[in-house]
């Protein structure tokens, strides 16, 4: 710890800077830099470098991968929400750049830790999810209330692991739907681990990009963390630049989110009505129908009828038969113009 003067001292310090012993400009010695050419330039800028932890991911890149990990965290808490039938938020809290040692140390011992392998790029994965809610979710479903519940300080048993294993499920499957933006892959859970130290699959000097996430199920949170190795996003850094990034999202999000609406709206059932004839009769007329009446109507026997999906008047076709059974042939859509 630093020194701390004592009065004396700092009298005697004052005199001897009003004597002009000491000056101030002695006291703050001016850092100098040479060039190679000779001479000295004071206008430089000077910033710091630590050799053990450089940074390989710029600025731009890790925005990109924080944007990403964002629509990762909304479709991870909206699967889990459905599936653990209560309100779970997730969000990106962090995400920074460190060796794999240094991410690896800061993790608690046991936890839950989840080697995933991606099957388009070139290494693994690392998902850990602290105790501190992923035993609430094993609570919750096996239909407790989280009120009085005691986190062991123990490895995650075989039970346990089976239902974590739901929880990956549906982290991998958000985490492939995010990363399908940069490039099409699917993340496969390769195994467990409770030690995190006991795992590894990069070189303990690693560059990596730990996303740390924010998990809150009631009154209950904790935190999620995703390490991405450097040797993984390095053939496709150049998708993950601010401009390719932006150009992404504004081309990729609309394609994306059509095609999961027509994915769910695809095995929808729809009410289907031919309309033979409209016309109008009047109260007196309809008390008195009686089996056998005839209804007339000014549209020709011939003409084409109308058929409604739903309460909207959609095609142009005529009445037939197919194997036995009456059917509709569609003879194109309903025009805007068309009197029918």
């Amino acid at each position: 710890m630093t020194d701390v003067l004592d009065q004396s001292e700092v009298d005697a310090l004052l005199a001897a800077v009003e004597a002009g012993e000491t000056s101030p400009a002695e006291q703050e010695p001016t850092t100098r830099v040479f060039s190679r050419r000779g001479g000295t330039q004071t206008d430089a800028e000077i910033r710091p470098y630590d050799f053990k932890r450089p940074e390989r991911v710029s600025k731009d890149q890790m925005r990109a991968l924080e944007s990403l990990h964002e629509g990762f965290a909304r479709n991870f808490g909206a699967l889990i929400s459905g599936f653990l039938r209560t309100i779970i938020e997730v969000n990106v809290a962090s995400i920074e750049q460190m060796t794999f040692s240094e991410f690896t140390h800061s993790l608690p011992n046991p936890t839950c830790f989840t080697l995933l392998e991606a099957d388009r790029l070139d290494g693994n994965l690392c998902l850990e999810i602290s105790p501190l809610i992923i035993y609430p979710i094993i609570d919750r479903l096996l239909g407790g209330s989280n009120a009085d519940l005691f986190i062991p300080q123990r490895p995650l048993t075989a039970i346990e692991l089976r239902l974590v294993s739901k929880i990956i499920d549906r982290a991998r499957t958000a985490l492939g739907e995010s990363w399908e933006a940069v490039v099409p892959v699917q993340f496969l859970l390769q195994d467990t681990e409770s030690n995190p130290q006991l795992v590894q699959i990069v070189p303990p000097n690693e560059v990596v990009v730990d996303v740390g996430f924010e998990i809150k199920m009631g009154n209950r949170a904790g935190t999620m963390s995703l390490c991405i190795p450097y040797n993984i996003i390095e053939p496709v850094m150049d998708k993950l630049s601010n401009q390719s990034w932006a150009a992404y999202k504004r081309n990729r999000r609309d394609a994306a989110l059509r095609q999961r609406v027509v994915h769910r709206l695809e095995p929808a059932k729809l009410i289907v009505t031919a309309i033979l004839a409209d016309t109008t009769i009047t109260v007196n007329d309809l008390m008195h129908l009686q089996t056998g009446d005839l209804i007339l109507t000014e549209k020709p026997a011939g003409s084409p009828l109308t058929l409604m999906v739903g309460d909207r008047r959609k095609y142009i076709g005529h009445l037939g038969q197919f194997k036995g059974n009456r059917a509709f042939k569609v003879a194109r859509p309903l025009r805007p113009k068309d009197r029918v």
